[in-house]
């Protein structure tokens, strides 16, 4: 092993020290990401449940006059951007 007096293991040391201390830094990262990834898909699911009540309350001819219109608008939008062109 190298001397504690050589200036290369006080380096390598110092080196290491700094090493293991950005190791801890992005352990550290990961575990607040986890923890943040696991909150944003709890989020997530708890809006798809929210997004499936929306829809399952509104009738089937609702929704279709929905879609409907809705295609309708897109069409004239379409029609308006093709004659802007």
């Amino acid at each position: 092993m190298l001397s504690n007096d050589n200036p290369h293991s006080k380096q390598f040391q110092a080196l290491l020290g700094k090493i293991k201390q950005e190791v801890d830094n992005l352990k550290a990262q990961v575990s607040e990401l986890r923890d943040k990834n696991h909150q944003l898909k709890a989020e997530l699911e708890e809006n798809k449940k929210k997004e499936a009540d929306i829809f399952s309350s509104v009738k089937e001819t609702d929704r279709m006059a929905l879609k409907h219109q809705i295609k309708g608008l897109i069409s004239k939008i379409d029609e308006h951007l093709e004659d802007q062109a």
